[in-house]
């Protein structure tokens, strides 16, 4: 395996790979396996790194280039680049505050930035704390109705414009590797107890005073007692609506008055029902290779699934963005725009607000340097002309 640098300062990462080495070094084992695992075989997760690789770059030469075009507009914003933070849950694991560092991160560059229902800052700490964020609000769908309707109602109340449907974890994926670092629920090994102390620096960034975070949207709906790690891990998972489908969506649809986009599509009939419910978007994604393994990686899917949904609703695609390139490779094939998730959880681990930040800037430059090398500095005029990942895959016109 390439080994990569793996020093102190977070500026000398000249990669997502290489924050990635950082973050290993500084979480302990359970905290890491928690960011890096995946389900099963991990099939899924190997193949969301693989399938880029898979896609080769055709390039055009003696274009001039004097500058680069990736401003996207999208939901009636302008965007400088076609990505956002996407939702991923229990952040405050890896570094304190970690939800608003990435928000922090994500606003300074103009970019959306996605909380999730298991987020360890609430809604309104969010927007307390960067009152200027394009905040968008990740929901796992609930069986208490009231409690439900009590956070879309929070989310419009703070001024949350667009709302992700998770529609593919409504049980969670076999994850063995995660599972095997605890002795039984929510009680780590010894073993792993003892890596822990090995982490002070972790400890000092993470846990010190107040000990592992608890899930913030979901501490009202909990009993005085159960407000901490333990009490919002079991409620979230009695709550998760297991009946979830296409009928509760078109209820959502007509209950949440601002945008709605569904993630976990990977079907392309799915995309078409999608349209058909008058939907603002959807996230073509497999959940990061966490839930189902041996699913298609997410950019496996989006040629066939823009082929009926795209100028209809909005296509994003997460799982495996790791470069600049991917960024490019998947809107050539028809996404409007990506979500991050490990990569700029990487930076946050490292350095909080300012890894975030610096895992932004890496990719946003990858970007910019791959356009120019494509020989096409404008976004908007990359197109898609062959899916054999054995042969140039795409030009620009």
């Amino acid at each position: 395996m390439r080994r990569y640098h793996s020093g102190p300062d977070f500026r000398r990462a000249h990669s997502i790979a290489e924050l990635a080495q950082m973050a290993h070094r500084r979480l302990p084992h359970f905290a890491w396996e928690y960011l890096e695992g995946g389900a099963e075989e991990e099939l899924t997760l190997a193949r969301n790194r693989q399938a880029f690789a898979d896609i080769n770059l055709l390039p055009h030469t003696l274009v001039p280039c004097h500058g680069t075009e990736t401003r996207r507009t999208m939901f009636n914003h302008e965007w400088p680049l076609p990505m956002a933070i996407g939702p991923t849950g229990y952040n405050g694991m890896l570094y304190h505050d970690a939800d608003i560092h990435l928000a922090r991160a994500a606003t300074e560059r103009g970019l959306p930035f996605t909380l999730s229902t298991v987020s360890t800052s609430s809604l309104e700490q969010i927007v307390a704390a960067v009152p200027e964020v394009n905040l968008w609000f990740q929901l796992y769908c609930m069986s208490d109705p009231q409690v439900q309707d009590d956070l879309l109602q929070r989310a419009n109340a703070v001024g949350c414009q667009t709302l992700l449907l998770t529609s593919d974890a409504v049980l969670l994926g076999n994850r063995e590797w995660d599972k095997r670092n605890f002795a039984r629920p929510r009680q780590l090994s010894l073993r792993n107890k003892f890596d822990v102390l090995c982490h002070p620096r972790w400890i000092r960034q993470a846990v010190w005073p107040q000990g592992m975070p608890s899930m913030a949207n979901l501490d009202r709906y909990l009993p005085a007692d159960q407000r901490n790690a333990a009490g919002a891990a079991h409620f979230i998972g009695a709550q998760m609506e297991k009946t979830l489908d296409w009928d509760y969506l078109a209820r959502l649809r007509d209950r949440w008055p601002q945008r709605l986009l569904l993630k976990g599509v990977l079907h392309p009939a799915d995309a078409e029902k999608a349209v058909a419910l008058g939907l603002d978007g959807i996230v073509v994604s497999n959940h990061g290779g966490r839930q189902l393994d041996g699913v298609p990686a997410s950019i496996d899917c989006l040629p066939a699934i823009a082929a009926v949904a795209k100028g209809k609703l909005a296509i994003l695609l997460d799982s495996g963005i790791r470069r600049g390139t991917d960024i490019l490779k998947a809107c050539a094939l028809g996404a409007d725009a990506v979500l991050l998730g490990r990569a700029t959880l990487y930076g946050v681990a490292v350095a909080g607000q300012a890894g975030a930040a610096h895992a932004l800037d890496l990719l946003t430059n990858e970007l910019h340097l791959a356009l120019t090398l494509l020989g096409q500095p404008d976004m908007s005029r990359l197109t898609a002309t062959a899916a054999n990942t054995h042969s140039p895959l795409f030009t620009v016109s």
